[in-house]
């Protein structure tokens, strides 16, 4: 009773077939994916969005010590 076989899972998304249909499920999974991919790329815009103010900083201060090397 406490864990379900292979067949169980296929009972169950026989059913769920059944009752959505197989292009109502086929446009769930592009949402799903489409949603996971933006996601995603949000994730890494801030990364690099992150990595461009760290190397700013870095520059900023290279070229504060060059103009106080000049004074």
């Amino acid at each position: 009773m406490g864990s379900f076989s292979i067949w169980h899972w296929l009972v169950v998304l026989l059913i769920i077939v059944l009752v959505f249909g197989t292009k109502k499920l086929g446009n769930i999974g592009k949402d799903l994916g489409s949603a996971v991919r933006g996601f995603k790329d949000g994730v890494k815009g801030e990364d690099e969005t992150a990595a461009r103010a760290e190397s700013g900083k870095e520059q900023g201060r290279v070229i504060d010590a060059a103009q106080s090397d000049k004074r």
